[in-house]
């Protein structure tokens, strides 16, 4: 394993444990570059992790290396990065306001500039059991198609990058719209931004960078000082 790829998931980790994303369920998934395999954070794993907790598999669901075991959800991954050449970081978690949306009436959409990232749509995966088995993956990843973001019903969320930087920030910012929109719909319902608007300011921080060169400088600055989150 690239011990900076290593070190990144990490921080990532850290980052999004501390918030709650991934406290008690949830894992995180990197593309080892160069090779038919992917690293996953292990089944279980608390916030004190080091390069130990990776666990590597390879693309038919055998475990490489590694100490401990994989989540039981280890074919979210293996198969949405089998499905997605583009995505080399998988994070699934189970939200609270995002997977809200999966439980009500309302579809969620972009009602924050920063959720315009996800402009191309957020499908919903219908059903709630386990991830558990390859034919469930490749379900879910079917349904994921094209796009960021996938709601898993009544279950959680499942987020993709091109790099552990792009996906933590993803997941970060997919969260956070999902918040704002709970509260807005607290006050008489969520105003979503129109969708052609949402396109266009989606495209041009996308193609800038900003909002996840702008997550991963708090994912940096709070593992240099993680009492300050």
């Amino acid at each position: 394993m690239p011990p900076e790829l290593v070190a990144k998931t990490l921080k990532a980790w850290r980052f999004l444990y501390r918030r709650g994303f991934i406290e008690g369920f949830g894992h995180i998934g990197v593309r080892l570059p160069g090779a038919e395999a992917f690293m996953i954070t292990r089944h279980s794993l608390g916030l004190k992790a080091s390069a130990e907790d990776m666990v590597v598999m390879d693309f038919q669901g055998r475990k490489l290396e590694g100490a401990g075991d994989a989540p039981g959800e280890f074919p979210i991954h293996l198969e949405v990065m089998a499905a997605r050449p583009d995505v080399s970081c998988v994070i699934h978690y189970h939200g609270m306001h995002s997977t809200a949306f999966t439980t009500s009436p309302q579809r969620l959409r972009p009602v924050h500039l920063m959720g315009t990232i996800f402009h191309d749509g957020i499908p919903v995966y219908p059903d709630p059991k386990l991830v558990s088995d390859r034919q469930r993956g490749a379900a879910l990843a079917q349904a994921l198609g094209t796009h960021r973001a996938v709601l898993m019903c009544a279950h959680g969320a499942t987020i993709t990058g091109a790099s552990v930087e792009e996906a933590v920030a993803s997941a970060f910012l997919f969260e956070e719209n999902a918040h704002r929109a709970c509260i807005s719909a607290t006050l008489g319902g969520p105003h979503w931004i129109d969708e052609q608007l949402a396109a266009e300011a989606g495209r041009e921080l996308i193609e800038k960078r900003g909002p996840f060169k702008r997550v991963w400088a708090m994912v940096e600055a709070e593992d240099l000082d993680p009492g300050a989150c």
